[in-house]
C-alpha cells in the first residue's frame, strides 16, 4: 500500500514538473519579439534618416547690384538648410551666386552649374529646354496701375497695396534731362509719342531676356510704332538698375525700361547717392505703360544629377515655408517678393509668344 501511494505521489510529482517546465516556455515565446524589435527599429530609423545633399547651388540674376544681393541674402543659406531638414533633406552647403547677366543663369541652369534660380519668366521660357519653373513669386499690389502713362505722373509716390499680386508692369521712365522732360511734357499733356519722339531719346535698357528692362517694352513699341529696341538709334544695355537709375538722374540717359515699383526701390538713392535736390517723384515721368507681366519664377535645372521629383517637391515645400516667415521675407524681399506659389509651365504660355516676337523681330 505504501509502496502504491508512493509510486502515484511520484507521478503527480512528475506531471507538476512537465506543466512548469511547459509554462516556462510562454514567457520564452512571448520574448521572442522583442528580441526581433531591434532590427525593426534600425529599419524605421533609416527610414526617418535624411537624405544628404553636400552642397545646393543657388544663382540670382543681377536685377539689382551683385554685392547687394550676396549681402542681402545671406541668411538664406541656412534658412533653406533648415526648411530642407524639415522636408527629409541634410544640405551640407547653400552656394549663392549672382550670374554677371539674366542670360548667364538660364545657361547656368541648363548646364547644371546651377541647381536653382530665381530668374524673370522670360528668362526661364528662353532656357525652358534646360530649366523647369516650380515656383511663381506673389508680390504685393501697387497704389497705381494704369493703362495710361499719364495716370502715374502726379508727383506722389507710388505704394504698396494690401492685394497680392502675380503679375507686374514695366515702365519706361524719363529723367530729367532736357530730352526726358520734352517727353514728359508731351505725354502729361495728353499727346501721343511718335517714333521720331522716342528715337531722339538716349535709352537705357537690360539684357534681352528681361521682361521689364527689354521684352515688354519693345512689344509696347512694336505695338504702337512696328519697331522694337534693335531699331532705336541710342539704346545702352546696363548692368544692374540701379547703374541705370544713376545715369537717368546725371543726364546720361532720356529714359530707362524698368518694373514698375522700381522707382520705390530707388528714391532714397536718387537724393542721397545720386546727387538729386528734388524727389524721384517730382523728376521722373512714366511716358510708357505695358501690358501686364507674369511674376517671377524660382526655376530648378533639368541637367541638375541631384534634381529629380521628390527633392523639386522639397524644394517647393521650403521656399513657400521660408515666404511665410519674417526672415525670409526680408530676403525675398531684394526681388519684390512677398512669398511663392506652385507654379506650372503653362503658366507662362504668354511669355513664350513674347520672346517668339522678340526673336522675329530681332532677326529682321
Amino acid at each position: 500500500m505504501k509502496k502504491t501511494l508512493a509510486l502515484i505521489l511520484s507521478m503527480v510529482l512528475c506531471v507538476g514538473m512537465l506543466a512548469a517546465c511547459g509554462g516556462d516556455k510562454a514567457p520564452a515565446e512571448d520574448t521572442a519579439p522583442a528580441e526581433d524589435a531591434a532590427p525593426a527599429e534600425d529599419a524605421a530609423n533609416d527610414e526617418a534618416a535624411p537624405k544628404v545633399i553636400d552642397t545646393l547651388s543657388v544663382y540670382f540674376v543681377p536685377s539689382r547690384e551683385p554685392d547687394e544681393i550676396i549681402t542681402v541674402t545671406e541668411p538664406l543659406k541656412e534658412l533653406l538648410k533648415a526648411e530642407m531638414l524639415n522636408q527629409g533633406y541634410e544640405i551640407g552647403e547653400v552656394v549663392i551666386n549672382v550670374g554677371t547677366t539674366f542670360e548667364a543663369v538660364g545657361e547656368a541652369l541648363s548646364a547644371g552649374t546651377a541647381d536653382i534660380g530665381l530668374i524673370p519668366g522670360s528668362t526661364y521660357v528662353l532656357y525652358d529646354d534646360g530649366a523647369e519653373v516650380i515656383l511663381t513669386a506673389t508680390r504685393d499690389g501697387l497704389s497705381k496701375d494704369f493703362d495710361n502713362a499719364k495716370d502715374w505722373n502726379d508727383g506722389q509716390p507710388t505704394e504698396a497695396s494690401e492685394n497680392q499680386a502675380v503679375s507686374y508692369r514695366s515702365l519706361m521712365i524719363a529723367g530729367p534731362s532736357e530730352k526726358g522732360q520734352e517727353l514728359a511734357a508731351k505725354v502729361n499733356a495728353g499727346e501721343e509719342l511718335t517714333w521720331d519722339d522716342i528715337n531722339s531719346a538716349n535709352w537705357s535698357v537690360m539684357g534681352v531676356s528681361s521682361p521689364a528692362g527689354y521684352v515688354y517694352p519693345s512689344l509696347w513699341m512694336q505695338d504702337r510704332f512696328e519697331k522694337g529696341i534693335t531699331d532705336l538709334n541710342s539704346a545702352v544695355q546696363a548692368d544692374s538698375y540701379a547703374s541705370a537709375f544713376a545715369r537717368l538722374a546725371s543726364g546720361q540717359i532720356d529714359v530707362l525700361c524698368t518694373y514698375a515699383d522700381a522707382r520705390r526701390d530707388y528714391a532714397e538713392r536718387w537724393n542721397t547717392e545720386f546727387g538729386r535736390e528734388a524727389s524721384i517723384w517730382e523728376e521722373t515721368n512714366v511716358i510708357g505703360v505695358t501690358s501686364p507681366i507674369y511674376n517671377d519664377t524660382i526655376s530648378v535645372s533639368k541637367s541638375s544629377p541631384i534634381m529629380d521629383a521628390d527633392l523639386i517637391e522639397a524644394l517647393q515645400n521650403a521656399f513657400i515655408n521660408i515666404g511665410n516667415t519674417p526672415e525670409g521675407q526680408e530676403v525675398i524681399a531684394i526681388y519684390s517678393h512677398n512669398g511663392y506659389q506652385v507654379a506650372n509651365a503653362a503658366d507662362y504660355d504668354s511669355e513664350r509668344a513674347a520672346q517668339k516676337l522678340i526673336q522675329e523681330l530681332a532677326s529682321k
